[in-house]
């Protein structure tokens, strides 16, 4: 309980810090949209840029959000996410995609409930042999694609109002397969009339080095770009390169297996930031758990994880191996909203 409570003290004491900055009257214009709407770059705060509350593996072939017991999954994730915000946390941000599990009125009451702002997405999810993808997508052009995810943005998703946050993709490893590239063409497309970041979850052996080409070509900047699940690829010269070129590079994978964080996953996080202050690109550098996960079809949800280990156990370490206030403040706060800021981002 001592090594609690010092915990949050000193997590309290850090983030004060983050919150008492001074942020320029151009960057307070930029916004960020919720389930519940608009906020500041002040008030999104810290920000966890992958976590998933709600999953569902059937296929979408099989998928029906209306069955889910929704009272259920709101009594289970509730005291998870409410003691997330003791931990100074402001910002979650759902990754669960279309086809997948997304329910956003569920997200907007667990908001209401808790006062996390709490971010839904559009798009498609391509990779697991496209088994997650809905049949139009096999016929459909990637204009037509993109005209449902900005229908969504305009008028708010499935008749709830409430208004995707960014696009949640997918793509195999490399070379992706050519619905996958159709997906990717329609990110860049919808980023074009929106604004919307692009976030995709990737395979490796330089898959994203194929994203990042389709979208340049239609004129998106890379900075519009996060690329998911950086850690699942092995050579670290592309991380670097994505970097460079100005797209974010997340490392998400610090979820607590068996309800804590394993000391080599630790030290491997440790070592990816290393790398990316090294070679100054923290700031293109995004942390996160990629935890949670209500199982559909499960009983009482499976083994749903904690969101607060990062805040528990890897930050203290951070400290530990050198880091200061200031880069913890550019990972869990600045680049979470200069990622997810509605805009344009032309190349």
């Amino acid at each position: 309980m001592q090594r609690r409570n010092f915990i949050q003290l000193s997590l309290a004491s850090i983030f004060s810090f983050f919150t008492k900055s001074t942020f320029s009257q151009e960057a307070q214009k930029t916004k960020v949209m919720t389930v519940r709407g608009w906020i500041s770059k002040k008030q999104m705060g810290v920000t966890l840029p992958h976590e998933h509350i709600v999953v569902d593996f059937i296929g979408a072939d099989k998928i029906d959000t209306s069955t889910y017991n929704l009272e259920k999954i709101f009594e289970t994730a509730l005291p998870l996410l409410q003691k997330l915000k003791t931990y100074q946390c402001n910002t979650l941000i759902d990754c669960t995609p279309n086809f997948l599990g997304r329910v956003p009125v569920l997200l907007k009451r667990l908001s209401e409930a808790t006062g996390l702002n709490i971010l839904t997405n559009t798009g498609y999810y391509g990779a697991v042999n496209h088994k997650y993808l809905p049949p139009h997508v096999h016929t459909e052009s990637p204009q037509q694609l993109a005209e449902r995810w900005i229908k969504e943005w305009e008028e708010g998703i499935e008749g709830t109002g409430i208004k995707p946050s960014f696009m949640k993709i997918s793509v195999g490893d490399a070379p992706i397969s050519d619905l996958q590239q159709k997906i990717v063409e329609a990110a860049a497309i919808t980023h074009l009339q929106t604004g919307l970041t692009i976030a995709s979850h990737t395979g490796s052996n330089g898959a994203v080095l194929e994203q990042l080409k389709i979208i340049e070509d239609k004129g998106v900047h890379p900075t519009a770009f996060v690329w998911i699940h950086a850690q699942n690829e092995q050579n670290n010269e592309i991380h670097l390169q994505v970097a460079r070129r100005g797209a974010w590079v997340e490392f998400d994978g610090l979820y607590p297996a068996n309800f804590q964080l394993s000391e080599a996953t630790i030290s491997q996080y440790i070592n990816y930031l290393q790398m990316m202050k090294k070679e100054k690109l923290l700031h293109r550098t995004l942390l996160s758990q990629d935890s949670g996960w209500y199982h559909i079809g499960e009983a009482n949800g499976g083994n749903f994880l904690p969101y607060h280990f990062i805040f528990t156990d890897f930050i203290p370490k951070l400290y530990e191996n050198g880091f200061t206030k200031k880069e913890i403040r550019l990972l869990m706060q600045e680049n979470p909203y200069q990622a997810f800021a509605v805009g344009v981002r032309k190349k």
